[in-house]
Order: structure tokens, then sequence, then C-alpha cells
């Protein structure tokens, strides 16, 4: 594990130096699988794609080096900075189902748990902003008429709506997470105001915090335009839709993402019309609309 870190840190830290270093090894991983394989060729190199080498290395420090697993997730977003990385992503063999299961699992069931104190958003706050990158790179690349056309395959998956609600419910815990954060900041910049007048205010909003925050709004954004009656209506089942989680939702989502909000209410609307009505009392700029 210790060796597996050592070298995602040497590849993480090329990558981010050299883009054309790893445009030349996303390349070089997709062209050579494209092409037919010579069975009786014994100095052919084996067959390298960067992707699934990345994913089974995450695998490999999940649980043991939260340090690693960072690196890991980090690699993986610098690849989506670039529409060839992109692609190699959604484009694999199982139309990019590994890595959205993986990435899905991550959110879901390891980072930023339900029983987990807010502040766990600030030890986490690099890991989840590079996964949610990825995921948000992965679910707009649906837009794109190459995903029209893949959708059609079984193995393209991870976009099934079976994701939606409980990574709907991830995202909106971990903004809950980062409210309680910045509640604490205050309090606690109150009570050290006067003990170090030069530094730096600690009121100022963590910079990683504020992108991971750009970030998860994003995917949540789209991620809630895409929303059927049915999906919403599992949603309330589930409990990941309720007025506490939809008010949080749309506290940090408005005014940018109004459209978004505004497309979801209508929805909403059809689905729990009580709750609907409750949340245009709660955010009345959004009654133009009824």
């Amino acid at each position: 594990v210790e060796l597996l870190v050592k070298v995602g840190e040497v590849v993480d830290k090329l990558f981010d130096l050299d883009e054309e270093l790893m445009l030349n090894w996303i390349k070089n991983g997709t062209c050579r699988s494209v092409g037919p394989s010579v069975d009786d060729s014994p100095e052919e190199l084996p067959d390298f794609k960067i992707v699934p080498c990345i994913l089974e290395a995450a695998k490999q420090v999940r649980s043991d080096n939260p340090e690693g697993l960072d690196v890991y997730m980090h690699i993986l977003q610098l690849l989506t900075t670039v529409d060839e990385g992109i692609q190699a992503i959604v484009q694999a063999p199982d139309g990019g189902k590994e890595a959205w299961s993986l990435l899905y699992d991550l959110i879901c069931q390891d980072l930023c748990q339900p029983d987990d104190p807010p502040i766990i958003v600030q030890e986490q706050k690099t890991v989840l902003a590079s996964i949610l990158s990825v995921l948000s790179a992965m679910f707009a690349s649906q837009t794109e008429q190459e995903y029209t056309r893949m959708r059609k395959s079984k193995s393209f998956l991870f976009f099934s709506f079976f994701w939606y609600m409980p990574l709907i419910g991830s995202l909106i815990r971990i903004l809950q997470c980062m409210e309680g954060c910045g509640k604490r900041a205050v309090d606690n910049s109150k009570e050290s105001k006067q003990e170090e007048t030069g530094r730096t205010d600690v009121n100022e909003e963590d910079f990683h915090l504020k992108i991971l925050k750009d970030i998860c709004c994003e995917l949540l954004s789209n991620m809630l335009q895409e929303l059927t009656k049915e999906n919403t209506l599992e949603g309330l089942h589930q409990g990941h839709l309720n007025e506490q989680t939809c008010s949080c939702a749309f506290q940090n989502l408005l005014p940018l993402y109004s459209a978004s909000v505004e497309s979801f209410l209508e929805v909403l609307r059809e689905a729990d019309q009580t709750l609907a009505d409750n949340l245009e009392k709660r955010f009345p700029s959004l009654k133009v609309h009824t």
C-alpha cells in the first residue's frame, strides 16, 4: 500500500505539472486497445489502460490509507480536465460503470456519513471535491451526442435513476455539514477575535471548502433537473427528500441555479403539493412561477 501511495504521488505531480505527458499516457492506453491483438508476438508490451489502473489502485488504498485515496482521486480528477481523459473514463468497455460505481460507493457509503460530525467535511474536503468533480464530469457527458448512442447499451448503466436519490441525499448531506462547519467557524472567530489581530481572519471562507461547495452545487443542480415525479416520490419515501433537505439544497443553489430549482419544484408539486407550498413560503422568489 505504501508503495502504491508513493507511485500515486509521483504520477499526480507529473500530471499536474505536464498536461502533455498526461495526454500521452491517456492516448497510448486507449490506442493500444483499438487495434487487433497479436498473440504470437512475445515482444509486445502489455496492454496498458490508465483508468482501470487508477481505479484498481484506489480500491487497494481505499480502506487503509485515506491519503492514498485522496491522491488517486486527484489523478482521476486531473484526467477529466481534458476531453480525452473524460472519454477514456466513459468509453471504457463497461461504459464507465466501474468508475461510477466506485465513486458512488465512496460518496454514499464511506465518506461524510450521517453519523459523522459536521467537522468531517473539513478532513475530507479535498478527496470529496475530487470525487464529485469526476462524477460531475461523467454526468455532464450524458448531454453529448456520444451518450445518446451509448445509453442504448446494457453496459452503460451508471446514469440509471437507481443511483439518483442516494447520491442526491449524499450531496445535500455534504452541504449540511459545510453549513455546520460555517456556524462553528463563526463561533470560534468570536471567541478568539482579540487573540491574534495580525493573522488572517478565521471568518474568511475556507478556499477548499468553497471549491467543494461549488462542485457539489453544480452536480446537485444538474441532477435535480433530471428528476421525474416517480424519482421524486421515491426520494420522499426513502427520506432523501423532505422539507429540511430541500431547504438546504435551495439555500445553497439559489440564486445561481434558480432554473434548476424551479424545474425541480414543478416536479415536486406533482409529488407533494404541501411540501412544495411550504418551500415556496420559505423562498418567496420562487412564487412568481406558480
